[in-house]
């Protein structure tokens, strides 16, 4: 009877956890027996694993072997555990020294023939096992650049399984890449190096959404645009990501895990560092929009644009569950998935952009345009499909109209470069970071209204407009805390060291358009 371990990793939703893989040679008729909560694709390992060992001129052992992955209770799905079930069995067979695999994490697919295929959820996996004091990491070669923007961490690229028991053997093959080579992209490179970022100077004739979009990317506050086709919602919306400050590497850090576990890491750019950018058409399901899967949950659209924005273009074409689904993170920047084996987080702290048309006709260029057929109460059902509990959730609620020719005419050539307005954001988030200092908040839209309420008060001849139409059942309390915290963002970006009247007119405007006092 003959015994090995090795370690690897099971990716839980974004957070890895150690999985001790131990290989048992028994006495008994030759077979192999998987334990330990392993899925589908887990019990195929069987067959990939003997074909790689075979193909890698080794010999499988005649014997019982039963495989354990421990700890038992944990579920494990995937085939990253193919390397160290193969280097785990060849151990037990005497084939490598175990004192190798003790100080190793394997991370891999085994193909039939013996080469390693890359996996999703590397940089995860090698996080956990920095923090479990393990610091050599055997990845396949195509998840090297990955795995290696972990501090901390010496990364052992391999191409196939043969290289891997040369250098358990202690006859290394593999190029070791220190702790924090990768090279990040340029943060003001777009995702494809061969397209242009658009520019906010191209709405024209929109300076109202255009303003609004600059207060949502200084802020972080969420946006809502009501509008007719071809008043600029989307070109406005798919301008947003390029205002917002490029992400730190804790951040970029964070979204690269969400992006790795879902399995849309950008082939050669490891790190990704602009904000990300989702657009889901109107038919995604609540599952698609927060995390889906069984056993092994991947994270969703939302996910996806943590730290950027989601952008929901005919808003009330979503279905309801869609959209109501969409409440929690709005609030706490986290989705929970619950499942009969496992609860799953993942973060969502995105920025949400909704766009509507004002009717279902969509042939309506103002309130009372004279073009469209659509009775008041189509109109109201229509839009009566975002619930009130989630517009309460949108600070910024702007009506968009399409613009005349004039208004191109003169807007033309002058408008704002996103550029210069990037600048004026990245100015505006200093002064934010300078305020809450110490605090765990660094955006203002990251602020609950009793902290706003005790720590900033505003004064009361500012906030007159604001509590009149609070008075008037226009805004309730948390629209009304959500207009203060405009108001503060309005301010910072006129640098303004407190806002007064003015910024709370503004962003009472911003809020509820049209209004009178």
């Amino acid at each position: 009877m003959a015994l090995a371990r090795s370690l690897a990793v099971a990716v839980v939703g974004i957070e890895g956890r150690l999985v001790e893989v131990e290989a048992d040679l028994g006495r008994g008729l030759p077979g192999f027996t998987l334990i330990g909560l392993p899925d589908a694709a887990l019990h195929e390992a069987r067959d990939r694993v003997r074909a790689a060992v075979v193909n890698s001129r080794e010999r499988w052992p005649d014997h019982k072997i039963t495989v354990g992955l421990f700890p038992a209770t944990l579920p494990k799905s995937g085939s990253g555990f193919d390397l160290a079930m193969a280097a785990a069995i060849l151990g037990a067979a005497g084939a490598v020294p175990s004192g190798a695999l003790a100080s190793r994490i394997l991370i891999g697919e085994l193909a039939l023939d013996g080469r390693l295929r890359p996996v999703r959820g590397v940089l995860p996996a090698v996080l956990a096992a920095v923090e479990a004091g393990l610091e050599r990491i055997v990845v396949p070669v195509a998840n090297a650049a990955e795995a290696a923007l972990v501090p901390d961490a010496v990364i052992e690229p391999m191409h196939d399984l043969a290289g891997v028991l040369a250098l358990l053997r202690g006859r290394p093959t593999a190029v070791l890449l220190p702790a924090g080579s990768a090279q990040p992209v340029d943060p003001g490179e777009p995702a494809d190096p061969g397209q242009m970022m658009p520019d906010l100077a191209d709405v024209a004739g929109q300076v109202r959404g255009r303003l609004a979009v600059e207060v949502a990317a200084a802020g972080g506050h969420h946006l809502f645009m009501l509008g007719p086709p071809g008043s600029g919602k989307s070109m406005l919306a798919e301008r947003l990501p390029g205002l917002l400050p490029a992400l730190d590497f804790r951040a970029a850090l964070e979204v690269t895990a969400v992006h790795s576990v879902a399995g849309v890491l950008p082939v050669g750019r490891p790190l990704v560092t602009r904000p990300p950018f989702r657009n889901p058409h109107h038919s995604a399901t609540p599952a698609a929009l927060i995390g889906s899967g069984s056993p092994a949950i991947r994270p969703g659209l939302a996910s996806q644009a943590h730290h950027g924005v989601l952008f929901l273009d005919e808003s009330p074409e979503f279905g309801r569950s869609s959209l109501d689904a969409l409440r929690q993170p709005l609030e706490s920047g986290l989705i929970e998935v619950a499942r009969a084996r496992a609860t799953t987080r993942f973060p969502a702290r995105f920025l949400l952009v909704l766009a509507a048309n004002p009717c279902p006709c969509s042939r309506a260029r103002g309130p009372r345009d004279a073009r469209c057929d659509c009775p008041s109460t189509v109109r109201r059902r229509y839009l009566a499909r975002l619930s009130g509990p989630l517009l309460d959730r949108i600070d910024i609620q702007v009506q968009l109209n399409s613009p005349s020719r004039a208004e191109l005419k003169a807007d033309r050539g002058h408008a704002t470069s996103s550029r210069t307005i990037a600048e004026r954001v990245a100015r505006a988030r200093s002064a934010m970071e300078k305020r809450f200092a110490g605090t765990p908040w660094r955006r203002n839209s990251d602020v609950p209204g009793p902290a706003w309420r005790h720590r900033w008060p505003l004064l009361p001849e500012a906030t007159r407009l604001a509590d009149r139409a609070f008075d008037r059942g226009l805004l309730t309390a948390r629209g009304l805390d959500r207009v203060f915290r405009v108001a503060w963002t309005i301010a910072d970006l006129a640098e303004v060291e407190r806002p007064g009247a003015a910024e709370v007119g503004l962003a009472l405007d911003l809020r509820l358009p049209g209004w009178s006092a």
